[in-house]
């Protein structure tokens, strides 16, 4: 059996919609896709990643009723997924731990060389963890 991946998302709890959108943004560059709604943020929040790649950020009532009964958000802070991007070297690495402190988002993990590259751990507002690499 075959499956045809056409267009793979990500979708995340947040609190605050305005508040993940500029971090996002600030820290990540990512531009968010759609058209503002009353309170300025785009309904549903999403930002294209590459050219098929969705990053959804859906406030946790939301979430949890897409989830449906019986089956509980994790509590703000407990990563149950790492999400994770390669950048092209570690002056990008760097970069991006700065403008993700800048934006409100905290490091876990400063930069640093591990076996698999070098390397740093950083959580948006939300406690969502990405692991930002370059690749030996």
């Amino acid at each position: 059996m075959s499956t045809t991946t056409r267009s793979p998302s990500v979708a995340l709890p947040i609190d605050d919609r305005a508040r993940a959108m500029a971090f996002y943004r600030e820290a990540f560059g990512f531009e968010p896709v759609g058209e503002p709604a009353e309170d300025g943020v785009p309904e549903p929040l999403m930002f294209l990643i590459d050219q098929r790649t969705v990053l959804l950020l859906v406030p946790r009532g939301g979430f949890g009723w897409v989830l449906g009964d019986g089956r509980e958000l994790a509590r703000p802070g407990t990563s149950e997924c790492l999400l994770g991007m390669a950048v092209a070297d570690e002056r990008e690495v760097d970069d991006l731990v700065e403008r993700v402190r800048g934006a409100g988002g905290e490091v876990l993990a400063e930069p640093e060389h591990k076996p698999w590259g070098y390397t740093a751990l950083c959580a948006d507002p939300d406690g969502h963890v990405w692991q930002v690499v370059v690749q030996p």
